[in-house]
């Protein structure tokens, strides 16, 4: 120990340790799985291009000319890989915009679509309308009609230890290639009262056991008690508009109230997403864009798709391929919050 008031010199950097050194290797040089998985983890497998004319030309030269993947490429897989990323338990994404017409319905649909596409199952989207929803409408129809009353009739059929997986699809309606659930609001505009908070509570622990992102749309009303609840249970807001004044000024209004009622957190964190008419004719878009991205995470755009305008149910193998990329870019955005 060197003297007090002394420094003692600095010694050389020890060597660095090999992980693999105390591996118990075999005496008479036989390989092992070890040493496999060493080599293995040391020479990563290069990127290849899969898309576009880099693909092309690669497999016309049947593989003597590899080329690394362009730029688009590697974007479209990281967005895939933010997709699938762990996101350590349940998330709820919830859609918001009290003006009809802002898209909401849509951005639940194909956020659910494009997570089951490229994540897998046990992705929920979810009518939580006060009164009469459309996601029932828009989305591919099952073996049922039962929406989200009937479940709350026969909730307790679940309490408890109860229900599975099979229990419950007879209240969720398949989406076949979407690879995602749908559970719809109630489709009439007059039958039954308004949700209450411990009713969106129940239910949510109930899917909960069951499905791994819920997207959950919203209704018209912030004051309603089952809107307040999906708030306190968002883990990523998403704000949808269409591409006008008056829808954007109305969830600039929204987002006032949210700040107001101390959830200025999730006001910084949201992701807006402004639906994009036929044309860009007499719109305001930079003013839009330059509001929600001062107020929130990020703002993107969705491009005009006819299918979608056109109030039929959706599919996503009938999208367009841009509409398919921009909603994972979309996405993308989403998981990253997550």
């Amino acid at each position: 120990m060197p003297p007090h008031g002394t420094e003692q010199a600095p010694g050389p950097n020890p060597p660095p340790v090999d992980p693999y050194q105390q591996l118990p290797w075999v005496s008479d040089g036989t390989p092992t799985a070890e040493e496999f998985a060493r080599r293995r983890l040391a020479k990563p497998a290069e990127p290849v291009a899969t898309m576009g004319a880099r693909a092309i030309l690669q497999k016309g030269t049947m593989g003597l000319v590899r080329l690394a993947p362009g730029k688009r490429e590697q974007e479209y897989k990281q967005d895939v890989e933010m997709v699938r990323r762990n996101f350590g338990g349940l998330r709820q994404v919830t859609v918001v915009n009290p003006k009809g017409g802002a898209g909401k319905t849509v951005a639940v649909l194909l956020l659910a679509m494009t997570f089951g596409q490229k994540r897998g199952g046990y992705v929920l989207a979810w009518d939580n309308n006060e009164t009469q929803g459309t996601l029932g409408m828009r989305a591919q129809q099952d073996f049922h009609a039962r929406t989200v009353r009937d479940m709350m009739r026969d909730l307790h059929l679940f309490r408890g230890s109860h229900g599975r997986v099979g229990d419950l699809s007879q209240y969720v309606r398949a989406q076949g290639e979407g690879m995602f659930d749908v559970l719809a609001s109630d489709e009439s505009a007059t039958a039954g009262e308004m949700l209450t908070a411990s009713a969106f509570a129940e239910i949510r622990e109930i899917v909960s056991r069951f499905y791994k992102l819920i997207f959950v749309d919203t209704g018209n009303n912030v004051r309603a008690q089952n809107w307040q609840a999906a708030m306190d249970a968002t883990d990523q807001l998403v704000i949808t508009m269409s591409a006008r004044n008056d829808s954007a000024e109305t969830a600039a209004r929204m987002l006032d109230h949210l700040e107001q009622s101390g959830r200025q957190r999730l006001v910084r964190q949201a992701v807006s997403v402004v639906t994009m008419p036929p044309t860009r004719k007499d719109i305001d878009l930079p003013a839009i864009q330059r509001h929600f991205a001062a107020r929130t995470r990020a703002v993107l755009l969705a491009p005009y798709e006819k299918l979608i305008d056109s109030g039929e149910p959706l599919r996503y193998g009938q999208l367009s391929s841009g509409t398919r990329d921009s909603w994972l870019k979309i996405a993308a955005a989403v998981a990253e919050g997550l």
